[in-house]
């Protein structure tokens, strides 16, 4: 509890249990994913020299043999790109057949598939040599749409509720642990539940179904009133600790579990705009996937027939 705040701000013979929760922090969280793409990064901008040359004066260039897209670093990243891209199939598969659970969570392999995703782009750049031109060319513009679209994907899912086991859950699962965590957000923070309570309580929503444009429209909007609660929520906790130093890792404990509570309320009023924006994603995410999957698999078979590789 914070230093200054009142003892008791739930019932004394209540049981506040510590809902699960990653107590890491993001930087700490996302450390491996950022060092792994800035040395991708770091790559592309090394070999920069060489790629904003013009064709005909590359081949004079001293990392030619090696960057080009024949080349040993071109080549292999190249290679490292579409085995990343067939391994991102895995996933659809894991989230059909309930046999694989063994290989891993729904949610861990979905943060996977995110990375993967993110790493293809710039593999498949030093592969090219910043040259996107023919079937390469085709293929890597699918493939940035399937990127973007991707995001899209990513942040609906997170719009529905799922355990840890990446599961949905049901709206009483929901209930549940949305009020778990208001009372571990209240006994933690030292506030009164009520006051917690209206704090996080989200914006009234109109009726009706309206658009998809819409359903987008309102979960914005609901991004920017969970940040600006748990603002006001940390101003709440500031005030109750008075002259007392309030510990700051507690206070980003209380932050994180009050944006899960509160995202909990407004994810299920958009539940179902949600669900149906979601199917309207996956029936346009599919044919570009699917594309780029074929524009890929064309340019390799035919780069191995020819006998374009380092390895042949």
């Amino acid at each position: 509890m914070i230093a200054g705040t009142a003892p008791h701000t739930v019932p004394k013979n209540s049981v506040v249990t510590m809902p699960a929760v990653d107590r890491r922090t993001p930087w700490t969280r996302h450390l491996p994913i950022a060092v792994l793409l800035g040395v991708l990064v770091a790559l592309n901008l090394a070999g920069m020299p060489y790629y904003l040359l013009a064709t005909a004066q590359r081949v004079r260039h001293p990392l030619h043999s090696w960057l080009k897209p024949t080349g040993i670093v071109g080549q292999a990243a190249g290679l490292g790109a579409f085995a990343l891209f067939m391994f991102m199939w895995l996933y659809p598969l894991r989230k059909k057949f309930r046999f694989l659970a063994f290989t891993g969570s729904i949610a861990k392999w979905l943060n996977v598939h995110v990375v993967a995703g993110l790493c293809i782009p710039l593999l498949a750049a030093l592969h090219a040599a910043w040259h996107f031109t023919g079937l390469i060319g085709l293929g890597y513009a699918a493939m940035m749409i399937v990127v973007l679209s991707g995001f899209v994907g990513r942040y609906l899912y997170v719009r529905i509720p799922h355990s840890r086991s990446g599961l949905e859950m049901s709206l009483e699962e929901i209930e549940t642990e949305r009020k778990v965590l208001l009372k571990y957000v209240a006994n933690t923070a030292g506030l009164p539940i009520e006051e917690v309570e209206r704090i996080l309580a989200p914006r009234p929503m109109e009726k009706g179904r309206g658009s998809a444009l819409i359903a987008l429209t309102r979960m914005a909007t609901d991004d920017f009133d969970r940040w600006l609660a748990t603002r006001r929520l940390a101003l709440g906790v500031r005030g109750a600790a008075g002259t007392r130093a309030v510990d700051r890792k507690v206070l980003a404990l209380v932050r994180r579990l009050a944006r899960r509570q509160m995202g909990l309320s407004q994810q299920v009023r958009l539940l179902d705009a949600t669900h149906e924006v979601f199917r309207f994603w996956h029936v346009a995410h599919r044919p570009v996937a699917i594309s780029a999957l074929l524009a890929v698999t064309i340019h390799v078979v035919v780069a191995v027939a020819m006998g374009v590789t380092w390895f042949a």
